[in-house]
C-alpha cells in the first residue's frame, strides 16, 4: 500500500487532447496509486510517461468478467486504485460504473478527481443554451434504430450532446434534421488539441456540409433545444375544453389542458367554468 494515498478507489479524469490539461492533483493521484485501471494500457503508458510516474497498470472495462472486479474490489480495500479512460472524465460514456456502484456497496471509499470533459467542453464553445442540457452518448450505428433514438429526445426541452465519428457525422446529421427540424447546432472536434474546430449552422446546413466526407478527430454534435411552442389561441383553449369536459369534471379538465396546451392552470379552469355553464 502507498502510504501518501489512503486506500480507495480514485477516479481521474485525464485530457482529452492537451496533456498540460492535466490537474496536479490528477497527476500527484496517478503517480502515487499502487495500480491503475485503464481503459487502453498503451494510452495510458503515454500519459504516465508526460510526467514521469511508473505505476502498475490494469486493462479494465465494462465487460470485464466479475472475477476481474471481485479482484480488483479486494485490492480496492487495502490499496489506492485510480480508474482512467482514454480521455476525459471516466463513466462518462466510458467504461467504470459497475465497478464505482459494487464499491460503494462495500463500503469503500471512492473519490473523483474532476477534470477535462469532453461534452462539457463542447457545450461552452458552441455558442447555444446552457442551463438545461442532456447528454445521449453515441446514437446507434443503425439508421432505424437511430431515427428511434432521435424521436425519443425531439421534445426534450434541453440543449443535446452527442458523440460522434467522423464516417458516421453525416448520415447522423441528415437524421437529426429529419427527426429534430431545423434546429441550430454545432460541430466540434479535436477540443483542446491544435486544430480544435467549431463549425455552427442549422442541422440541415450541417449535414450538407459533412454529406460526403465526415472530418477526422473526436467529434461531439452540440443541438439547441426546441423552440418553446405557440402560444393556444382562445379558440384552441375552447376545443380542448370542450372535448375534456365530455369526459371530465371541470377542475380535471382543467388540469389536463393546462398541461397539454402549455397555459396557466387557472385561465383554463376559468374557461371549463364558462364552458360547462357552472
Amino acid at each position: 500500500m502507498n502510504k501518501n494515498l489512503p486506500p480507495g478507489l480514485y477516479i481521474v479524469a485525464t485530457p482529452i487532447g492537451n496533456l498540460s490539461d492535466l490537474s496536479p492533483r490528477a497527476a500527484e493521484t496517478l503517480s502515487h496509486a499502487d495500480l491503475i485501471l485503464a481503459e487502453d494500457k498503451r494510452v495510458t503508458a503515454k500519459l504516465l510517461n508526460h510526467i514521469g510516474a511508473k505505476v502498475p497498470m490494469r486493462a479494465y472495462n465494462d465487460h470485464s468478467d466479475e472475477r476481474l472486479r471481485e479482484e480488483m474490489l479486494d485490492r480496492i480495500a487495502g490499496e489506492a486504485v485510480a480508474l482512467v479512460s482514454d480521455a476525459g472524465t471516466p463513466l462518462i460514456s466510458d467504461p467504470g460504473y459497475k465497478l464505482v456502484r459494487a464499491a460503494r456497496q462495500r463500503g469503500l471509499s471512492v473519490q473523483t478527481i474532476p477534470g477535462p470533459s469532453a461534452p462539457i467542453a463542447a457545450l461552452t464553445l458552441a455558442g447555444l443554451p446552457t442551463d438545461r442540457f442532456l447528454f445521449c452518448g453515441f446514437l446507434p450505428a443503425k439508421q432505424k434504430a437511430r431515427r428511434d433514438a432521435i424521436a425519443a429526445i425531439a421534445s426534450v426541452p434541453a440543449s443535446l450532446l452527442l458523440f460522434e465519428s467522423g464516417p458516421r457525422l453525416g448520415a447522423c446529421l441528415a437524421d437529426l434534421d429529419e427527426g429534430l427540424g431545423p434546429r441550430e447546432a454545432a460541430v466540434v472536434r479535436e477540443i483542446s488539441k491544435l486544430h480544435e474546430e467549431v463549425v455552427s449552422g442549422s442541422l440541415g446546413e450541417l449535414a450538407e456540409r459533412y454529406r460526403e466526407q465526415g472530418p477526422k478527430g473526436e467529434i461531439v454534435i452540440v443541438i439547441a433545444p426546441p423552440a418553446p411552442p405557440e402560444a393556444a389561441s382562445e379558440d384552441d383553449l375552447d376545443e380542448a375544453i370542450d372535448e375534456a369536459l365530455s369526459r371530465l369534471s371541470p377542475s380535471r379538465a382543467a388540469a389536463e389542458v393546462a398541461a397539454k396546451l402549455g397555459i396557466p392552470r387557472k385561465r383554463a379552469y376559468a374557461r371549463a367554468l364558462e364552458r360547462s355553464g357552472e
